[in-house]
């Protein structure tokens, strides 16, 4: 098997402080720049499962990579440069506390809650007689409450107004530009022959302009539907065909894992890393319609600290 890239310890030129997320570690240059290094790590309920998947660092950067590119000009992003298959350096931004995530179908956390008998999902109306996967009447916003440890909570957007976490200015112009950002993903999902069912964005902000930060429409942070064969499959009532890590919540939760408490974190056996290897390099594929060139897995953290060195001086600091 590949080797992983699980944690990293790097110090680079510059390097002010270090955050380690679920997934990304980030380190700030001289007050100006984050390397935002992908790693191998895989989260799921909220939780960092114990084995780290060989490649999906570099999916989640290149993905993303793809997408920013895509908007560039458009939509403000962070993204300076890709100096390395697993790292995006960006303006070092202050991130707000909230993911904005948006929803198309009516699938994952969503369809739960209305399955459930909820009707009201973030302060968003649901119409009654939906079934899973079906189309929202539009796109829709609802938020949660950005968490390190524990569970992501949902918050309205009067909640969010209410409590000040953002403004109503800054919020109006989230608001839209998450909007169009799901409007641009979905359109070039559908020339993939993909759906875009629903994603979440980070916002933040650098010298008193809105940035989107992180990533975009990756496996991580989208759930996708085949566009071939849907509505037959939605006619039938036959589950849709997935490209997202949805399979990998639904092997925990068909493992006794829904990230509550008392319940044991299953074993992961190296057969089933290497399915998740596969089907995150197959999402890769299908949503840029670029071959997945696996990147040296030899000695990762030098190739990385090496590239990124190279970029840091470039960028005078």
């Amino acid at each position: 098997m590949p080797n992983s890239l699980k944690t990293t310890d790097f110090h680079f030129p510059g390097q002010v402080s270090k955050y380690a997320g679920k997934v990304r570690d980030v380190y700030n240059i001289a007050e100006k720049y984050m390397v935002i290094v992908a790693s191998d790590r895989i989260s799921s309920f909220d939780y960092v499962l114990p084995k780290a998947i060989p490649y999906k660092g570099q999916v989640l950067n290149q993905t993303s990579a793809h997408f920013f590119d895509a908007v560039k000009g458009d939509i403000p992003s962070h993204v300076i440069s890709t100096p390395d298959p697993n790292v995006t350096i960006g303006l070092l931004c202050k991130p707000y506390p909230i993911e904005v995530v948006v929803r198309g179908y009516l699938a994952g956390h969503a369809w739960r809650v209305y399955r459930d008998g909820g009707r009201v999902l973030c302060g968003v109306t649901l119409p009654e007689g939906l079934k899973q996967s079906d189309p929202l009447p539009e796109p829709i916003i609802t938020p949660a409450t950005k968490s390190t440890i524990g569970h992501d909570e949902d918050i309205s957007e009067h909640e969010i107004l209410k409590s000040g976490l953002v403004d109503g200015e800054e919020w109006a112009y989230i608001r839209h530009q998450a909007l169009e950002l799901f409007k641009r993903g979905s359109e070039m999902a559908r020339e993939r022959g993909l759906i875009l069912v629903d994603t979440k964005y980070e916002f933040g902000s650098h010298d008193e302009k809105i940035y989107v930060i992180d990533e975009i429409h990756t496996p991580d942070s989208s759930r996708y539907f085949y566009l071939d064969g849907y509505e037959a499959r939605q006619a039938s009532g036959e589950p849709q065909r997935q490209l997202s890590k949805e399979f990998v919540r639904e092997w925990l939760m068909a493992n006794g894992f829904q990230g509550l408490d008392g319940q044991q974190m299953p074993v992961m056996s190296d057969d089933f890393v290497g399915t998740v290897t596969e089907r995150y390099i197959e999402l890769y594929e299908q949503v840029t319609g670029k071959a997945f060139q696996r990147g040296d897995t030899s000695d990762m953290e030098a190739r990385i600290y090496e590239n990124v060195t190279r970029e840091i001086r470039r960028l005078n600091v």
